[in-house]
């Protein structure tokens, strides 16, 4: 059923993560896949553009459609097998809304989570602007702040009580978060949502390579 499904991707990348994560809750293993570096900057090459002529990852392809932005192959994917696999939306009006407000917001986190991280990662330290670096870095820890907020009390999931497209497509970047140095210790409840859902099948099965074989960062740590 997946032989007709090409993903292009990258690695650690948390908008190519969600595309692996609900292609596994929906039992489409087996399709076609390719990896690509960033740092080889491999994601502007033909094959890439080809798919997606934004140059970016990830490029996602089913039979002769294309769907290049990760949230709307989530949602893609879903609409097309929601009697396989896992049950994605919740039925419950009041969950149904709380699913895609976070799914829509998980757009500013990862745009602030950029200027952060990629600002320490691209831009040499003697070129940095302190002044630049520090509203980068307000602006990333009152998002964080908020995301903390809207972390369940109790129970794994963000938008009710099971594991919804707002985890898929949320779940990356929280991951991503820690793995650039995010203290559990400041951030109780978005550290009892990463490790909880840890272990998921979708998510263990699907967890970058690249994480496990190098280490982590710590640009986030005094955040």
């Amino acid at each position: 059923m997946a032989k007709d499904m090409t993903l292009l991707w990258g690695p650690g990348s948390p908008p190519c993560w969600r595309v692996q994560i609900i292609l596994e809750e929906k039992n489409l293993q087996g399709y076609n896949q390719k990896l690509f570096s960033f740092e080889k900057m491999e994601h502007k090459s033909k094959e890439v553009l080809a798919m997606n002529p934004r140059g970016q990852l990830p490029a996602f392809k089913h039979g002769n459609n294309i769907v290049n932005e990760s949230c709307a192959a989530v949602l893609y994917l879903e609409r097309l097998y929601q009697s396989q696999g896992t049950k994605l939306v919740p039925d419950n009006p009041a969950e149904l809304a709380v699913m895609y407000q976070r799914m829509l917001e998980s757009a500013p986190l990862g745009m602030k989570m950029g200027d952060v991280i990629y600002y320490n990662m691209k831009v040499p330290e003697g070129e940095r602007h302190d002044s630049a670096l520090k509203r980068n870095r307000e602006n990333l820890k009152d998002e964080v702040k908020m995301w903390e907020g809207y972390m369940p009390g109790s129970g794994c999931f963000l938008a009710g009580k099971t594991f919804t497209l707002a985890d898929v497509v949320i779940y990356p970047a929280i991951a991503y978060l820690f793995r650039h140095g995010l203290s559990e210790e400041h951030y109780p409840k978005l550290a009892a949502y990463y490790n909880c859902l840890k272990d998921r099948p979708s998510i263990k099965a699907t967890w970058p390579q690249v994480w496990k074989d190098t280490p982590g960062q710590d640009v986030l740590k005094n955040l």
